[in-house]
């Protein structure tokens, strides 16, 4: 082996035995019957109800050393602004996190106060085999494509509703590019009961391949992050019952890359918050900037939806949390995205 990739590797050895020791992921467990149900709006047709549910992703920046150090501040305050939210009665009822890795921000996520806690692959969590042949260019150590992994995907889901079951599945080992190599990435669904509402709600959350920030050539991390895309569509075509409503968030790094949207939209039919809110008569409140034609080219941060057999479901505000402004002080490299949906169904 050559010297220097030897020396790349034995540089890593720290995160290595960090993450081998680490904190577990945040869980937490709710009863149904400790379950508030929502208000639900009666239509003057008597048999339309409507009832809402606001979703909040948010990449919290949750690494730890040597990748990042001086977060557990801003991360402790991330899980005491979220829990105050929760005492005045105006938290998202369900946030998606990604990049919960250290155990400040492991911490931090439990801190929130919200009664059910889920998280999404482990270091070990069985992977993806969609894809068995070599990515473009050559792996190389000194970027930490080591051929293991060295932590969790860093996925958490927090919900005010019980959660009734979880599934979770890693990207494949040919799927990853560049650092993003060293955590177990992949893609969570959380499925929660509302009460009243007759149908559960598909919650997915994800953090795909990055661009730059990964150190692997554009053709590599290009290929990378549409091999993903490809196996987040096919575990939600496995798992997901269609008589449900879904929402699918969390940290895509598709920002101003057009071969992501272009590769990534090929596989994935639902319907984009951000376009569902400029079309017009659409009625959605948009409480944040958004510039040019296509604002969702500007963000890493999304969500998606799509409605069930007997409930619908339509975004009806948009807004940023953490942004420095009256939601929130800037506490990640991130905002966070919250969406409140309407849910609507028919009785009978």
């Amino acid at each position: 082996m050559n010297p220097r990739h030897v020396l790349a590797a034995l540089s890593l050895l720290p995160i290595f035995l960090l993450a081998a020791c680490g904190t577990a992921p945040p869980l937490r467990h709710m009863p149904a019957a400790q379950a508030l149900a929502p208000t639900v709006e009666r239509a003057p047709d008597g048999v339309t109800r409507s009832t809402t549910l606001s979703v909040l992703t948010y990449n919290v920046e949750g690494l730890g050393w040597p990748a990042r150090s001086g977060r557990a501040d801003d991360l402790n305050r991330i899980g005491a602004h979220l829990a105050a939210l929760r005492a005045t009665c105006k938290a998202p009822d369900v946030v998606m996190f990604q990049e919960v890795f250290s155990g400040a921000a492991k911490k931090a996520i439990l801190a929130t106060g919200y009664p059910a806690i889920v998280h999404g692959p482990r270091r070990t969590t069985r992977h993806a085999t969609l894809f068995t042949d070599k990515l473009p260019g050559r792996a190389k150590i000194g970027r930490g494509e080591l051929g293991m992994k060295l932590t969790g995907s860093g996925l958490v889901i927090a919900s005010s509703y019980p959660v009734l079951f979880t599934r979770d599945e890693a990207y494949g080992r040919r799927s990853c590019a560049g650092i993003d190599c060293l955590a177990n990435k992949g893609i969570m669904l959380a499925r929660i009961s509302i009460p009243g509402v007759p149908a559960p709600i598909d919650l997915f959350d994800t953090h795909m391949n990055s661009r730059g920030a990964s150190k692997a050539p554009l053709p590599r991390n290009l290929e990378a992050h549409a091999r993903q895309a490809v196996e987040a569509s096919a575990f939600i075509d496995r798992n997901h019952d269609d008589s449900y409503p879904i929402v699918f968030g969390g940290d895509f790094n598709m920002r101003h890359s057009a071969g992501r949207w272009e590769n990534f939209t090929r596989y994935q039919p639902m319907e984009l918050v951000h376009r569902a809110c400029m079309a017009p008569q659409s009625g959605c409140d948009v409480r944040m900037s958004w510039d040019g034609d296509e604002p969702w080219v500007d963000t890493q941060d999304l969500q998606f939806f799509e409605g069930g057999d007997k409930v619908a479901i339509t975004p009806i505000r948009v807004e940023a949390l953490f942004d420095g402004g009256p939601a929130g002080p800037v506490l990640s490299d991130h905002d966070g995205f919250l969406v409140t949906y309407r849910l609507t169904w028919r009785e009978g």
